[in-house]
């Protein structure tokens, strides 16, 4: 089975859709598919689980077939969401210095896929 990490750092909505579109697209064809929350992108949590945002949608797909698999704590501290994604129960990592380790997927056999 192909192992997959799709590690979203970059902050604009746009290409985030893409992360939940191709997470939800691997786990489909049979992929282990994870997703890893980093850098900027951690401030768009948030906002996703509002039911006006046109990404809650895809979100809650993404959510209910649990397929986030961290959130880096460091970083949501720093872009001051991190009382908010940890009240939505996400989970958070902080194993490499408050950030999430990439190494420890890899270990794992997961090919990891930045966005």
């Amino acid at each position: 089975m192909t192992r997959v990490a799709l590690v979203a750092f970059n902050g604009d909505q746009m290409c985030f859709v893409h992360v939940l579109l191709n997470s939800l697209d691997m786990k489909r064809k049979g992929f282990d598919v994870r997703i890893v929350i980093e850098g900027s992108t951690t401030k768009l949590l948030p906002d996703l689980v509002k039911a006006g945002n046109p990404l809650n949608g895809l979100y809650n797909q993404v959510r209910e077939q649990g397929l986030i698999f961290a959130v880096c704590k460091a970083c949501a501290l720093k872009m001051n969401v991190l009382e908010s994604i940890m009240a939505e129960g996400l989970p958070i990592a902080d194993e490499l210095s408050g950030h999430v380790s990439l190494a420890d997927y890899i270990k794992e056999g997961y090919q990891i896929i930045t966005f």
